[in-house]
């Protein structure tokens, strides 16, 4: 068994941080080589994580630097490109959520996975979020009987980037914002989705000098389940007030909440006319920062002991179709069936 897997972190921006500083409580993951086209931001992270093998591609990082795996953080347009370089090369990938723009890339993704032996995990981080474990275990133990409903919501604070609102470069907020919502739905329902009714607004796209076509900041999406189940998405985003993640499920006995919007368990009052004040979650690597540490640490895990993931290609496939659904649901103004998008 290896005594310790060297990763190369692809992606120097904030989610390639967040991650290179999640493997810092990682004791069988190590961040030996960092990869990103910017210049400035490459040595920025590379400075504060300590990290000497730079490089601009992949390509020269594979040439240059030993590794065992990659940690993918790019946008989603450069994922397929990047995975099977990776996987040619015989090393592992984890990849973070978008797992693609369409199944096509899915497809191809999974494939260079499979031909060449490697491993391939998402990033679903709420899989292995503690309350989100919890609450899975409880829900197979029948605790709250048979699911009929589960309401799933991802509001974040700021505005996305601009290639992560534009539908051509990453399927926008529903992708960008609510994969986690889509993979959350599924997991804790145990159903596929069958039939999915979007409707978006764009609330705040001017007053942000927004121009790119079909943006949204604003989406809630009607799902039917396989199982005869209901579901809803919400996102919103940005809406300013903090980072918001939170599920409702409800059963046949019961029902069960996951998450909630306080930040530290601190309550302050200083007058009357204020009342109590607490902190909120501000961003997600506050929210979910076990959830990081424990999805590489599983990683790692998994190519130390040669046993697959247990959050992979399928999940990351499922997630995108849902995606494409709820965006032709909303473009073409009606109910779509995963039938036309899966065929």
């Amino acid at each position: 068994m290896k005594s310790e897997v060297r990763i190369c972190m692809i992606g120097a921006g904030r989610v390639g941080k967040n991650h290179t500083n999640a493997l810092r409580h990682v004791s069988a993951g190590r961040v030996v080589a960092l990869v990103d086209p910017v210049a400035e931001t490459l040595q920025q992270t590379g400075d504060e994580f300590g990290i000497e093998a730079r490089f601009t591609t992949l390509s020269e990082a594979l040439d240059k630097a030993e590794f065992d795996a990659v940690v993918i953080t790019t946008p989603t347009f450069t994922h397929k490109p990047l995975v099977e370089e990776a996987a040619a090369h015989k090393k592992h990938v984890f990849l973070e959520k978008p797992m693609a723009l369409n199944l096509e890339e899915c497809d191809a993704i999974n494939a260079a996975a499979r031909n060449n032996g490697v491993f391939l995990q998402l990033g679903f981080m709420r899989r292995f979020t503690p309350e989100f474990v919890a609450a899975a275990q409880r829900i197979e133990a029948g605790e709250i009987g048979k699911p009929m409903m589960i309401k799933s919501l991802t509001h974040g604070p700021g505005l996305p980037p601009a290639w992560a609102r534009d539908l051509k470069t990453s399927n926008g907020m529903l992708a960008e914002v609510n994969s986690h919502d889509w993979d959350t739905t599924r997991w804790l329902m145990g159903s596929n989705y069958t039939r999915v009714y979007t409707e978006v607004a764009n609330f705040k796209g001017a007053a942000n000098n927004v121009d790119t076509p079909n943006f949204y900041d604003n989406v809630i999406v009607d799902i039917k389940f396989e199982s005869g189940g209901l579901g809803m998405i919400s996102g919103i985003c940005p809406c300013g007030y903090g980072y918001d993640a939170r599920v409702e499920i409800y059963g046949e006995k019961g029902i069960m909440f996951i998450g909630d919007l306080y930040g530290q368990k601190v309550v302050v009052c200083t007058d009357r006319d204020h009342g109590l004040v607490q902190p909120v979650t501000r961003t997600w690597p506050e929210r979910f920062v076990w959830g990081y540490i424990y999805e590489l640490e599983h990683f790692c895990e998994c190519i130390q002991k040669d046993t697959p993931p247990r959050v992979g290609g399928e999940e990351g496939r499922w997630a995108v179709a849902g995606v494409l659904a709820g965006t032709k649901s909303f473009l073409e103004q009606r109910p779509v069936y995963l039938s036309e998008i899966l065929s």
